[in-house]
């Protein structure tokens, strides 16, 4: 069952690409997506996943299609533009949600490790972007959603280089908003607290009780939980739709708000 609206939805007629939606964050994105009327690209690294979302979404390929993707090779990411223009005759949201968590001290931090979390989160974000742009532009219409973080502006230690390429993401947002908000484009972005993914699931499972150290990331939040991938994706559909006209440049938080809990 494809879970497509019946009737307009409020992506009705668009075609959206959303990166890294074989799971979490980028799966519930694509799946709202589609709900809502829009016709999707799974642009996904692994095409085990990639193609499961897909074939869930619309088995014959109609409104849903995968295409591999990495964001770190710049034939890939003009392959997928050139395909979903191919198939579907428009882009009108790229949601950027493909990245990667990369964790050191920063003098433990070697040169490989400091060039992959930027060769993906960063730079694949502005390689996919400038992708589409011009389809965009072209249309005089286009909304891109960019997926950073909590850590685009706060530092937690042991975390580097993550929170630098993420911080880096929030000012190519604001960039690029600015720049093509007279021809019609919006660019904006999402900033994820903890999210019950299976990225969280498996750091939990490295612990000797996973259930208690589930309950301690549960405990750090006023609402005593984290957040569902599903509510990031509400939050993207938002900003991909016709309702959110005159928001640009900007970075929604969804935290529960821990980061603005008071911490002694």
């Amino acid at each position: 069952m494809s879970g497509r609206s019946d009737g307009c939805g409020r992506l009705e007629g668009k075609v959206a690409i959303i990166t890294g939606a074989g799971r979490g964050i980028g799966e519930a994105t694509a799946r709202a997506f589609h709900r809502e009327g829009a016709r999707v690209v799974i642009a996904e690294i692994d095409a085990a996943t990639g193609a499961a979302v897909a074939a869930s979404l619309s088995p014959e390929g109609s409104s849903a299609r995968f295409l591999p993707c990495d964001v770190r090779s710049a034939d890939s990411v003009e392959a997928v533009a050139s395909a979903t223009l191919a198939a579907f005759g428009r882009i009108d949201v790229l949601v950027n949600n493909a990245g990667i968590n990369v964790f050191h001290d920063p003098l433990e931090t070697s040169e490989a490790e400091w060039r992959r979390c930027f060769d993906i989160d960063l730079d694949g974000v502005w390689r996919m972007s400038r992708a589409v742009l011009p389809a965009m532009l072209d249309q005089g219409h286009g909304a891109i959603v960019n997926i950073a973080s909590t850590h685009s502006f706060s530092i937690i230690p042991g975390c580097f280089p993550y929170p630098v390429a993420k911080h880096g993401l929030l000012g190519l947002t604001r960039a690029l908003g600015i720049e093509y908000a007279a021809r019609g484009l919006r660019v904006n972005a999402i900033a994820p607290g903890y999210i019950e993914t299976q990225i969280a699931i498996d750091y939990w499972n490295g612990f000797p009780d996973p259930e208690a150290e589930k309950r301690r990331a549960y405990e750090l939040h006023p609402q005593k939980r984290i957040g569902k991938p599903d509510e990031i994706a509400m939050t993207a559909l938002f900003l991909a739709s016709d309702e959110a006209p005159f928001l640009n440049a900007a970075c929604i938080v969804v935290d529960g708000g821990r980061s603005v809990l008071y911490h002694e």
